[in-house]
């Protein structure tokens, strides 16, 4: 018989209604919104896999600067983590501190305390700033992978022009963003064929990812910055 959920935390966030923080057994967790399952600490495949596509280009990179949306359990933060040099630079967005004090505390084993590594900076805010600064940074300040973890990933019901985070001109922004041979990552709940249109056209290369052999599984989508080529 499985153990029941105990809630360990909770609170009221100011648009989405109560999340949670559950546990069963040592180290079996779930966050929920309300009666919907957000992330599962048993099911991690997917954020595996945008970590590992995300951040893995960059593995003998001598100093790589990385931007993630979306701190979740960590479990994304870890692949990214372990793909990269000792010399690299993270920074990590969450709106909710709570998800914070959650990383550092219960859920940190999950993860061997990835938000503690002395590579890793917490900003508290949205994403969208963090990226929006960055298309405005100096070429020598430019990152070399931005990597999107949110709940809710590009759709066919996105603004294709103003979304903030998947329309053509956050897109833009993102690609801005970037050095050449940069990578846009972004996690989603399923195949969106008018996001990636939009990746090509602001100038990636684009590959999509569903990882995992059989049944259902979750998205990734990869964009990456084309080089100049000399001439």
């Amino acid at each position: 018989m499985a153990l029941p959920w105990k809630v360990i935390d909770q609170f009221i966030t100011q648009d989405e209604g109560r999340l949670e923080l559950r546990q069963r057994g040592k180290k079996d967790f779930i966050i929920t919104l309300g009666t919907q399952v957000l992330m599962n600490s048993m099911a991690q495949r997917s954020e595996i896999a945008l970590g590992n596509f995300g951040a893995g280009p960059l593995e003998n990179h001598p100093a790589p600067r990385v931007m993630i949306g979306g701190l979740g359990m960590g479990i994304t933060l870890r692949a990214v983590l372990d793909s990269l040099a000792k010399t690299a630079k993270i920074v990590v967005w969450e709106l909710n501190p709570t998800i914070c004090q959650w990383c550092r505390g219960p859920l940190s084993d999950l993860t061997n305390g990835a938000v503690s590594d002395p590579r890793v900076r917490v900003e508290l805010g949205d994403i969208v700033h963090g990226i929006s600064n960055a298309s405005k940074s100096p070429s020598n300040e430019r990152l070399d992978a931005i990597i999107l973890d949110l709940y809710r990933g590009p759709h066919s019901r996105t603004d294709k022009k103003d979304d903030p985070l998947y329309g053509s001109r956050a897109i833009a922004r993102a690609h801005r963003a970037l050095n050449p041979g940069g990578t846009f990552a972004v996690w989603g709940e399923d195949h969106d064929e008018g996001f990636m249109k939009r990746l090509a056209r602001a100038g990636f290369s684009t590959t999509f990812k569903r990882p995992g052999k059989g049944g259902y599984s979750h998205a990734v989508f990869l964009g990456t910055k084309k080089k100049k080529q000399n001439l």
